[in-house]
């Protein structure tokens, strides 16, 4: 009969023997990976900085206050951006410098990133009536989180920055309902009503004054296998021009155009060009119950 110590060698063992299939697709790390708490800690003091007192206790803010975030930011992203380079970029051996140098670089980006947000703010106050200020759609609405985690993610990701931006708008993903692929571009004034359940795939563009009610996917149609059967990566999102609406529950697929001014109404299922200007809504029920009790 095993012992209890036979059992736990035993385990122990299996666990950490090679194994070939295995080690190609879950590979052993042979240093530090990012830190999922450091990363929270990044973009807790992003949006500390960005919109002081919304998402912190801080009174008063000062030149100096903003500086010392500024500066714990930029010392947190030059660690994160240095394992996440080594572990998941094709230099294992990248220099500290260039981590720097990123981390710099998005540091000088966070100006462009409040104006953006500032847009995207302004843009769901004005297009829902039940927000009473501008403060409560930054301190309440789902979409400026997952909005926030986006900007930065996708300047991230602009920067040549490996797997850290699909980490940052994983964790808006998790808390929010929203799913924005780091890839995707958005313009500016873009709102996300109620948001549950919106998903906007990485090749997506979207211009500017864009709006989309909850449940809505930008996803794509089908996928470009390659030689080794692994999906290509090319452009298989919509493309969504200026000042569209497209309601809750609707599904746009393909590398298709949906033309500026037009509205996708509810529940729509759309896989081809839509021209500009145009309406698109579900057709009226041809049958109708004539007895008893239903719709």
């Amino acid at each position: 009969m095993s012992t209890l110590i036979d059992i736990l060698k035993k385990t122990s063992d299996a666990l950490t023997r090679d194994d070939a299939g295995q080690e190609q697709l879950i590979p052993r790390p042979s240093r530090s990976l990012p830190n999922m708490d450091t990363i929270r800690e990044v973009m807790n003091l992003v949006k500390a900085t960005l919109f002081p007192g919304f998402f912190d206790d801080s009174g008063r803010v000062t030149d100096l206050h903003v500086n010392v975030r500024v500066t714990r930011l930029y010392s947190l992203l030059d660690e994160q951006i240095y394992k996440s380079s080594r572990f998941f970029g094709n230099d294992p051996d990248a220099p500290g410098e260039r981590a720097s140098t990123l981390a710099l670089a998005f540091i000088e980006r966070l100006p462009e990133i409040k104006r953006l947000l500032s847009t995207d703010i302004q843009a769901v106050r004005e297009g829902d009536p039940a927000a009473t200020s501008y403060g409560e759609v930054i301190c309440c609405y789902p979409a400026v989180q997952a909005m926030i985690y986006y900007r930065v993610a996708h300047e991230l990701l602009l920067l040549g920055v490996p797997v850290l931006p699909r980490i940052i708008t994983e964790l808006a993903h998790s808390s929010t309902g929203i799913d924005i692929h780091p890839g995707a571009r958005v313009g500016e004034y873009f709102s996300i009503d109620h948001g549950t359940g919106v998903v906007i795939g990485e090749t997506c563009v979207i211009g500017n004054h864009v709006r989309l009610y909850q449940g809505v996917t930008l996803g794509a149609k089908s996928f470009t296998l390659g030689d080794e059967g692994i999906p290509l990566n090319l452009q298989r999102h919509p493309i969504i021009e200026d000042n569209v609406i497209i309601y809750s529950n609707s599904t746009i697929l393909g590398s298709i155009t949906i033309g500026h001014d037009s509205v996708i109404g509810g529940n729509i299922w759309q896989v081809r060009d839509v021209p500009p200007r145009s309406r698109v809504i579900q057709r009226r029920a041809t049958a109708a119950f004539t007895g008893g009790l239903g719709i």
